[in-house]
């Protein structure tokens, strides 16, 4: 493996840096928009009065900005030229994560909701692999205008980690099936046309086959969105629903049935290791703002950067990007030439590491600037607060660390996550 950047990549950076200063960062001055990533921020996107949902030109300005990226050809990076994309693989997203987040807050790349100016369109990718050709004729162009689109039902109020050993069922009803069961954490369920359950159909508990994913609208009788659930990083996108006889007919399954475990899997390892670069570009976007902030700020008459207190701590954190760079460019370079599934344990390396090496540069950079570095003046308090997310999100790191374990030391007899097939 080469470890340069291809020259290609590196020139589009380039052209992301362009567009950013020349249509984004304008839209962001706009109207006084900086709100919503200045101090203001956390209160400008909620609005209150509904629960703490995300406010209405907040999730505007966000449209703006994605179509703004569409019409510049930036949006569908990782999409097919057939759709409009540039044929982005896994290498590519992760490194262009990793740039825009080390750019720092703002909307290019914001944190709190996963918003970027090169889409990750997790939902169309997972279509375009997983749809029958009837749902890809459906769904495909609408989603490509971002008019249509799905949520997640996986985690349940009494299952989280432990995903196979869930409580939802669905059962055959002449064309159609029944569905009975709860779904907590509902990323986007607050605006969602449809929400993707998984439900058990067959097998036992704990079994990787039998569960199947449909594609549920949300305007199905017996299908309710019970709370959203505030967080530690508001406003709320994440919701609880309950499901009480919910029918859906025969189209409704993606994936096929009592495989949808495997739609999990794809969407799990595809985002696990985007989010581990995004961690890592805004653990280096703090150890940079701290270098310099260390060489500008001169207490008792000398520059903070003299103190071997400051520089140690620093350099810890520097040292452990680098390595993560290069294990999250091998790991994603391994992903496009031998598949998705081929080295999970991987990426769940990339993925808990680098979520924790965040958390731990913006508590870094917190202390080293001090009390502003605590305000709400300075980023690194919201990208703690989200970044804190990922380590329980797609699968906690302790969840990670056990399917590490597992093809370390031999409980799992195959590379491939549970419930993943070769066919």
């Amino acid at each position: 493996m080469d470890h340069d950047i291809p020259a290609d990549l590196q020139a589009y950076l380039a052209v992301l840096d362009e567009f950013i200063e020349n249509e984004i960062i304008p839209l962001e001055q706009k109207d006084d928009n900086i709100r919503f990533f200045d101090h203001r921020r956390e209160d400008a996107r909620t609005d209150w009065e509904r629960g703490g949902l995300p406010n209405d030109e907040w999730e505007a300005l966000l449209e703006t900005a994605k179509a703004t990226a569409d019409a510049a050809g930036h949006f569908r990076y990782a999409l097919s030229s057939e759709y409009g994309g540039k044929n982005g693989n896994n290498l590519d997203m992760a490194i262009i994560r990793e740039h825009l987040a080390t750019r720092g807050l703002g909307l290019h790349n914001d944190l709190q909701n996963e918003h970027s100016i090169v889409g990750n369109s997790v939902g169309l990718l997972l279509m375009l692999n997983y749809g029958t050709p009837e749902q890809q004729a459906e769904w495909v162009p609408e989603m490509l205008e971002r008019k249509r689109g799905f949520a997640f039902g996986i985690t349940e109020p009494d299952h989280g980690s432990d995903a196979t050993h869930m409580e939802t069922t669905a059962v055959r009803d002449g064309d159609g099936w029944r569905i009975n069961g709860a779904k907590t954490w509902n990323t986007g369920i607050h605006k969602a046309p449809y929400d993707m359950i998984m439900a058990r159909t067959s097998g036992k508990a704990g079994d990787g086959m039998g569960i199947t994913a449909f594609l549920v609208p949300m305007n199905s009788e017996g299908l309710k969105i019970e709370e959203m659930l505030w967080t530690f990083n508001m406003p709320t996108d994440h919701g609880t629903v309950s499901l009480n006889e919910v029918y859906v007919d025969n189209n409704a399954i993606f994936g096929g049935e009592g495989r949808g475990l495997q739609v999990v899997q794809h969407f799990f390892n595809e985002n696990r290791i985007r989010q581990a670069a995004s961690s890592l570009g805004a653990a280096q976007f703090c150890i940079n703002e701290s270098v310099k902030y260390a060489q500008e700020r001169k207490p008792f008459g000398k520059p903070l950067a003299v103190n071997q207190g400051v520089q140690f701590p620093l350099v810890e954190l520097q040292s452990q990007a680098e390595m993560l760079r290069a294990l999250i460019h091998k790991t994603a370079w391994q992903m496009d030439k031998y598949g998705n599934f081929e080295v999970s344990d991987k990426v769940s390396m990339c993925n808990y590491i680098a979520n924790r090496l965040c958390c731990d540069a913006a508590d870094r950079a917190m202390q080293t600037h001090g009390g502003l570095g605590y305000s709400r003046h300075k980023p690194f308090e919201h990208i703690y607060r989200h970044h804190r997310r990922y380590r329980i999100t797609e699968g906690a790191e302790e969840i990670q660390m056990r399917r590490i374990a597992g093809y370390m030391f031999g409980f799992m007899n195959q590379q491939k996550p549970k419930g993943v097939t070769d066919d």
